[in-house]
């Protein structure tokens, strides 16, 4: 087994055990966070021409916005969730105009919308123990 293999595993696991007893809310942050380090990857490769591995990466984040986007109550959550989802809507379209257009400033983006979502769970986290 290889370093990479042994510390994917390692992190799978702690991964497991953190969303086995984690809130809604503790998911959601944590998806958001894994969204946040990929898209610094989809930089990186973005900036180093590694097209292949740029695509991989996008194809990751878009899989996570979708995933926040699918959990949320569309017809109950009233105008914030709607609000919500059209910012995973937009940030999905920009994430592939970065990728076609390759430019990082674009991912830089989403970034900081997808930090500022973020902070607003991590509030709701705070108020709600």
């Amino acid at each position: 087994m290889s370093y990479q293999e042994a510390y994917a595993s390692y992190h799978s696991t702690g991964l497991d055990a953190q969303t086995s007893r984690a809130s809604p809310v503790e998911l959601v942050l944590l998806l958001t966070d894994g969204l946040i380090d990929e898209l610094a990857r989809v930089r990186a490769h973005i900036v180093a021409k590694r097209y292949e591995q740029r695509a991989n990466s996008i194809a990751k984040c878009i899989d996570i916005i979708n995933g926040l986007s699918s959990s949320l109550d569309l017809d109950g959550g009233g105008q914030v969730v709607a609000n919500l989802a059209r910012l995973y809507e937009f940030c999905v379209n920009h994430l592939h105009a970065a990728g076609i257009k390759q430019d990082p400033a674009m991912v830089d983006e989403v970034v900081k919308i997808m930090g500022t979502i973020r902070q607003g769970w991590a509030g709701v986290q705070a108020r709600n123990g």
